[in-house]
């Protein structure tokens, strides 16, 4: 008997049994409810978080038999049929094994054919963004004027290497993480149903391990099952995961408040013996820090104190010294690499942290660092200078510190130039500059600035200007697409005039406009007044300098291509035949 998975078992078959991802269920069932149905949805997110199971009930939704909504039966033929991945009229596609434009020109040879049972043809394209750019130019067309009969579902885990072409056709939902709560909560009531006992903290472990993928969650809970024979023990989770039990973390920390180097050291070597990720073990006493200073900053917070003395910690460590020793988890972490040895690493990474500890006896309000190795408490200036800043070279602070301690003396009275005999020699004193003579001379005549319309209207003189604005804006989605369709016409260091083809003209909204405004603003020193003007206008947008830029380079690519001496005996001594769209510029990626 085959063994189905608790990630595909446990797969969710109504929108009503998706974990953490309210927002989205509510805008499709909204949608569904009210027959106002987008041809082409985009689903983003990272994995295991519920793109395709979104996806699949969807097309449920649309092709139930008992009719559309919301609330599919679950019961009907089609139901059972897309629950079984076999239905016939919804299509799924891996775009990462069918990235090419032939693929895409089938989908689209396909789609003009009637559904062959349901009331849609669904197509289901997953890590849509591998699609390659031949392919997306090939599928816009049908993606933006489909047959009535065609829904797109796209699942993407990195929507920023899709076209802005793409996006501004499909409505976007962006799942969320899950949080530790959800993924323990699922997990819980799974455990329930299958009948498997497991400690509180070995279900804590694993949501935690899951970081916010539900289905990386339920392959661990698997994995767990399989370790721990059935039962699910704190201990042996955390050995499967090669966590760090908090109970070390806690005497870590411990040691490290008493500035008892032999303790930590000796704690350093109990957990050797276990061999653990000391990445994961900074990340832990990150996490530990980051509960202290909750505790210290907004007392009534509630905090999480399994393995760690909160309390003690929070008063025996000031506020800064936490903040400082979270950043130092931090950078060992990043560091870790580049070390020796992973243990190496943090080790050093634990006795930076024992380097730069309090001082006794010293006050919250006069943090002084003392040496460790020799026992010395520098003062609070120079303690500034002795740590580490993690936002500015040293060398930087240093002259900053000194600038603080330098200040300009007005020159003091001069005395009669006689030294004791002992005394060393005095050294130069700087001779003051004589005063100039009073001259009845005329100021010299500073330049004016220039107003500051002549200065916006220069930065924006002509067509080339906007061109370059546009490209260096920052814009997103479809407020880039409007700028880059529109047409400049001209500017008045107030004014913007643009045209836009009527074609576009649903790009004309208020809202987009204000963004293309206030995009501009950082370089024409406020945001202008945007008009469009419904005379044609003379010139080319950016899109279209774009396109003519990327057709000339093609036309260039393909006649040096065929021009070639190889590829010409190739064709006519042996009968090579050229693919077509296959040819491409070499600057292309």
């Amino acid at each position: 008997m085959s063994y189905l998975v608790l990630a595909r078992k446990w797969r969710p078959k109504r929108f009503a049994e998706l974990v953490g991802q309210e927002h989205v269920v509510r805008a499709l069932t909204n949608a569904l409810d009210s027959g106002r149905v987008h041809h082409a949805f985009l689903f983003t997110g990272t994995r295991g978080v519920g793109k395709t199971t979104i996806a699949r009930i969807f097309a449920k939704s649309l092709n139930c038999e008992r009719g559309t909504s919301a609330e599919p039966c679950g019961e009907c033929e089609t139901c059972r049929a897309i629950d079984a991945g076999r239905y016939i009229d919804l299509l799924e596609i891996d775009a990462a094994s069918n990235t090419g434009v032939d693929n895409v020109r089938e989908l689209i040879e396909n789609a003009q054919y009637l559904p062959s049972r349901g009331r849609y043809k669904v197509y289901l394209i997953d890590e849509v963004h591998m699609l390659s750019k031949a392919a997306f130019n090939a599928l816009l067309k049908t993606l933006e004027e489909p047959p009535e009969h065609v829904k797109f579902l796209f699942a993407t885990t990195d929507p920023e290497k899709l076209l802005v072409t793409v996006l501004s056709r499909c409505l976007q939902f962006n799942l969320k993480r899950l949080d530790e709560q959800q993924i323990t909560g699922q997990i819980t009531r799974i455990l329930e149903a299958e009948g498997i006992p497991a400690d509180t903290a070995a279900i804590r472990q694993l949501a935690k391990a899951a970081d916010g993928s539900l289905r990386d969650g339920l392959s661990l809970l698997d994995q767990a099952i399989a370790y721990t024979g059935g039962k699910l023990d704190d201990a042996a989770v955390a050995t499967m995961l090669g966590t760090v039990d908090r109970m070390r973390v806690g005497a870590l920390l411990a040691a490290l408040a008493r500035a008892d180097g032999p303790a930590l050291l000796a704690e350093v070597g109990v957990l050797a013996e276990f061999s653990p990720d000391w990445s994961g073990v900074l990340d832990a006493l990150a996490d530990a820090l980051h509960r202290v200073q909750v505790r210290q900053l907004v007392p009534e917070a509630p905090v999480d104190g399994e393995g760690v003395d909160i309390d003690a910690l929070a008063a025996a460590l000031r506020p800064e010294v936490v903040q400082l020793w979270y950043q130092m988890a931090l950078n060992g972490r990043r560091d870790l690499p580049l070390a020796p040895s992973p243990r190496a690493g943090f080790e050093m990474s634990v006795l930076r942290m024992l380097a730069f500890r309090p001082a006794e006896g010293e006050g919250a309000r006069s943090p002084s660092v003392t040496t460790q190795a020799r026992g010395e408490t520098a003062p609070p200036r120079a303690a500034a200078m002795a740590a580490p800043d993690t936002s500015r070279s040293a060398a930087t602070a240093a002259r900053e510190a000194l600038a603080r301690d330098i200040t300009p003396q007005a020159p003091a009275p001069r005395e009669p130039n006689v030294a004791p005999a002992a005394a060393p020699p005095a050294m130069p004193e700087p001779v003051p500059a004589p005063a100039p003579a009073p001259v009845d001379m005329p100021a010299p005549r500073m330049a004016e600035p220039a107003p500051e319309s002549a200065i916006s209207a220069s930065a924006l003189a002509d067509a080339d200007a906007w061109h370059a604005m546009v490209a260096n804006s920052g814009l997103r989605g479809p407020a880039r697409l409007l700028a880059e369709h529109s047409v400049f016409i001209g500017y008045n260091g107030t004014v913007l005039r643009l045209a836009l083809p009527a074609s576009d003209e649903h790009l004309k909204s208020s809202a987009l406009t204000a963004m293309v405004a206030n995009a501009l603003a950082p370089v024409l020193g406020a945001a202008p007044e945007i008009r469009f003007e419904n005379a044609p206008a003379q010139g080319e947008s950016l899109r279209e300098r774009n396109e003519r830029a990327r057709d000339e380079r093609q036309t260039a690519a393909e006649t040096a291509f065929m021009n070639d001496q190889d590829v010409q005996r190739l064709i006519s001594q042996h009968g090579a035949k050229l693919v077509p769209d296959s040819i491409r510029p070499f600057d292309e990626n």
